[in-house]
């Protein structure tokens, strides 16, 4: 057993004493996308085949790349043959959008059979996450009616793109923290026509850096995972993404 399975088996099991679910959040810097990809690949299926493993977040900043979920839908691309950056097509919901430095990105990795397997509820939950950790900026940030992602009056902050196997979550957010964020005027981001993109440093006019803003991500979603659990389990799992 690696020492990286066997402490987050001993964290799962740790629940048993404390009652309370917990999450291991780890920052992993800077990362190509194919790298983050595999490992979440890697966590998922070793949390499938060990139910004991810990939930896990992955917080980390990406090199340039742009991604588009699983839809015959391509047109936010514009073609594609002019990204400047490399392009993945993967398994979440979603059209278009852009990864890169500035933008924190975070992967869950949470069996939600222990949470009562309610993809909403758990689109919501990061929603909300997301919602409370802006509002630690002042920044007034809310849902849109219709549209994925947070939002500030008009102007989209984060973007939400989740894949499910098993009813074990990987993908996740993209929050807009500083830097340059011209790379969107390539792509039509999410399929929105003309939406205008910000950050917290733009909202705020404050200089603040990922890992910053990766350190008070951290211990926010290890206080708000318990928010995921509800009483009411539904039958049988299946396999769902959205934008």
């Amino acid at each position: 057993m690696s020492v990286e399975l066997d402490h987050l088996r001993r964290d799962a099991l740790s629940r048993v004493h404390d009652s309370r679910l917990r999450i291991v959040t780890r920052w992993l810097g800077r990362m190509n996308f194919a790298d983050a990809l595999a490992l979440q690949e890697k966590i998922v299926a070793q949390k499938r085949s060990d139910p004991t493993l810990a939930d896990t977040v992955l917080l980390l900043e990406h090199d340039p790349v742009y991604t588009i979920g699983r839809t015959p839908d391509q047109t936010s691309l514009r073609g594609g043959s002019h990204l400047p950056h490399p392009f993945f097509q993967i398994n979440r919901g979603g059209q278009a959008t852009y990864h890169g430095p500035g933008q924190l990105m975070g992967y869950p990795i949470i069996d939600l059979r222990n949470y009562g397997q309610d993809l909403h509820k758990y689109l919501r939950w990061i929603e909300g996450l997301l919602i409370e950790f802006l509002a630690g900026f002042d920044i007034e940030a809310q849902r849109r009616e219709g549209l994925t992602g947070v939002w500030v009056e008009e102007r989209k902050i984060a973007s939400i793109g989740v894949g499910v196997r098993h009813w074990i979550t990987m993908h996740g957010f993209a929050l807009n923290v500083c830097g340059d964020l011209s790379p969107f005027g390539q792509i039509t981001p999410c399929g929105i026509s003309n939406v205008a993109m910000t950050s917290i440093e733009k909202e705020t006019g404050k200089s603040v850096t990922v890992l910053a803003v990766a350190v008070t991500m951290e211990k926010l979603a290890a206080q708000r995972i318990g928010h995921l659990q509800i009483t009411a389990l539904e039958p049988n799992g299946y396999d769902s993404t959205r934008g």
